[in-house]
């Protein structure tokens, strides 16, 4: 049977300590449910945040990283996918996922959810930013969730991956 695999989006080098405490929290309570976490693999940010939260947990990290620099790669990550296509490892991302949380927003980010978001992925917004939240629902509400803490996040992508069966 395959196991269900959960991104989480989010800044790297100018993640708020919101954004990563988030993240880390994601990741453990993501490895706690037996999902298998997927990020940008590097050791920055969220990315590297949640993949630390989901190996404390003991869960199984997936990163997709951007470059063919191995050196960038979080510790935490256990399969490092190595694509050497910048941001076009963006799509990769998102397209791998049954389900894809933003912690946090930056332009990266932007682009992951907006790719999400025309693949016909759900997308959790895990973000303070009232005009993040405006602008992808207005996008797309019908899959668009908002939630404002780490639970929530869960909750919603247990919605979603149940109305997805």
């Amino acid at each position: 049977m395959r196991k269900i695999t959960i991104g989480v989006m989010g800044p790297g080098e100018n993640a708020i300590a919101s954004d990563l405490e988030n993240a880390y929290k994601l990741g453990q309570l993501i490895a706690a449910q037996g999902w298998i976490l997927l990020t940008g693999g590097r050791n920055v940010g969220v990315m590297d945040a949640a993949s630390k939260g989901a190996k404390a947990a003991g869960g199984l990290t997936v990163g997709i990283l951007p470059t063919k620099n191995l050196e960038a790669v979080s510790e935490a990550v256990d399969i490092a996918i190595v694509t050497d296509m910048g941001n076009a490892r963006n799509n990769i991302n998102v397209l791998s996922c049954d389900a894809i949380v933003a912690c946090g927003m930056g332009t990266g980010t932007t682009s992951e959810v907006a790719l999400a978001l025309k693949n016909g992925k759900s997308v959790v917004l895990l973000t303070q930013s009232q005009e993040s939240i405006q602008f992808f629902t207005s996008l797309c509400q019908e899959r668009i969730f908002v939630a404002d803490n780490v639970e929530t996040a869960i909750a919603l992508v247990k919605e979603i991956l149940r109305k997805s069966v």
